[in-house]
């Protein structure tokens, strides 16, 4: 089919890592693409600066890479060339207990499930089954809904990633499997209680047991630079500095691909949609936000807990009890006094992060949506709870609240980093009700962003598949 003359066939807004792979993708398939970003330099949530003193370089909101690493589009792509190196650490996370042990996540099953204890039996019978299955369903499960390719190996997934995890944990009976699980679980940004939240859990310890939870030598920038630099290898066009509010903005294109949220989407081509999409878009909703510091360090964080200081990842939470009534309370408008706290230590892994003997340490906690409460004391209480003698290897700090993130990345909607909940009302269905979750009611516009499926996360797959639906509908490319 002869298509008109355009000034380019696609042009894609937004550089997170979905722009990106929606932009390469088009690439690849011989299109002209125009990719255009509203800061400075390309990236969303993939942005490293130095954000407390010169020297020590912070990761400003993605940290470990556990899906980047195993992400079935980044993988077809030449990264390494285009200066993307992985950090792996040798234990991918940790959960500490207040008694001074840990449990913790390697990329053995069988040693993973041997420093459980009693629950050895129990983790080895449910994440063995999944380890063996997930090069058959990994491209299924991060995809919109369909029929899946391997029908059995996904049922035996759904059976459990579909539950709860206050259900699924009920498999376990140790303080440590149950920690460890419910640590997992957290990523949800959600109750516990909640249908679907043992599905993040599943994912995320799959991954470490068979890819790992890598960190970028240098930073998270480096794998947007890559991605960038390899789609203007390929003949990709980027312009920074351009922020979008406008459909006028943009130059002729048969398709034009948002890697945005609902709201955004709305203020600037609802106009085009039908009444009844826009309606859709407006019911969309978004979750619980985050506050987030940054810490330059004098020494590493003196967990008591060994195994803490050989992982990339801390989860701080305690028993899986402690984390779920967190939770629980946030998802309902309070605050938490003993938050579940994601922790990072990329500078014992990567030297280049800080001066030399010298360190730096991420973290957020949970708070509801648009929260402006200051969290750094809790925060910092939490970490010496586990690590006592850590406030006094502060240098620095640089907070970020939820209107702060926000204005950071417009994604980040009252500071949801995952692009609106993750539930199961809006697991199949984001951002609408559709046979494609990608495509608007109005022709040549898409949607790519965490705000369809497969959701939150560094891998690239909502903007892979929102340009395959794209190449499909307009250029006839299957």
């Amino acid at each position: 089919m002869q298509l008109e003359k355009r000034d380019y066939d696609a042009v894609v807004v937004g550089s997170g890592p979905n722009g990106l792979a929606a932009a390469i993708l088009m690439q690849q398939n011989g299109l002209s693409v125009l990719l255009v970003e509203g800061k400075s330099t390309v990236g969303g949530g993939l942005r490293s600066a130095e954000l407390t003193l010169p020297g020590y370089m912070h990761d400003i909101c993605s940290a470990v890479h556990p899906l980047a690493a195993a992400s079935p589009f980044f993988e077809t792509l030449p990264l390494n060339i285009h200066g993307l190196e992985y950090i792996y650490p040798e234990v991918a996370a940790a959960h500490p207990f207040d008694d001074g042990n840990a449990a913790i996540l390697t990329g053995s099953v069988e040693e993973t499930a041997r420093l459980l204890g009693a629950d050895a039996d129990a983790y080895t019978k449910l994440i063995g089954p999944v380890v063996k299955d997930w090069p058959s369903i990994v491209t299924d499960i991060l995809a919109p809904l369909h029929y899946p390719k391997h029908p059995l190996a996904m049922a035996r997934f759904g059976l459990s990633a579909l539950t709860s995890a206050g259900y699924l944990v009920k498999r376990f009976n140790t303080i440590e499997a149950r920690g460890l699980f419910g640590g997992m679980a957290a990523h949800s940004i959600q109750p516990l209680s909640n249908l679907a939240t043992s599905a993040i859990a599943l994912v995320l310890m799959v991954n470490g047991h068979l890819k790992g939870w890598p960190i970028p030598k240098g930073g998270s920038s480096h794998i947007a630079n890559a991605l960038a630099s390899y789609f203007v290898s390929i003949g990709g066009k980027i312009e920074t500095d351009t922020p979008i509010t406008s459909l006028r903005q943009l130059p002729s294109a048969h398709a034009v691909l948002f890697d945005i949220t609902p709201r955004q989407l709305l203020k600037i081509a609802g106009h085009r949609f039908s009444a009844l999409y826009k309606w859709q878009l407006e019911r969309y909703r978004y979750g619980m936000g985050v506050f987030k510091i940054d810490w330059a360090l004098a020494t590493p964080i003196p967990f008591k807990a060994a195994g803490c200081h050989k992982a990339g990842t801390i989860h701080i939470g305690n028993t899986f009890e402690e984390i779920a009534d967190a939770e629980q309370q946030i998802w309902h408008g309070k605050h938490s006094e003993k938050p579940f706290v994601l922790l990072a230590q990329p500078s014992i892994f990567d030297p280049t992060r800080a001066p030399q003997g010298k360190h730096t340490a991420w973290a957020y906690c949970h708070v509801p949506n648009g929260s402006e409460k200051d969290m750094t004391a809790i925060i910092e209480n939490q970490v010496e709870r586990f690590a006592p003698g850590f406030k006094d290897t502060i240098l620095a700090r640089h907070t970020m609240n939820t209107t702060q993130m926000e204005d950071y990345n417009p994604n980040y909607i009252g500071g949801d980093i995952n692009g609106g909940v993750i539930d199961l009302g809006q697991l199949f269905t984001r951002p609408v009700l559709r046979w494609s979750p990608y495509k608007t009611s109005a022709k040549g516009i898409y949607i790519c962003s965490s705000s369809t499926p497969p959701g939150g996360g560094v891998h690239g797959m909502c903007g892979y598949h929102a340009a395959r639906r794209a190449l499909k509908d307009i250029f006839r490319i299957v």
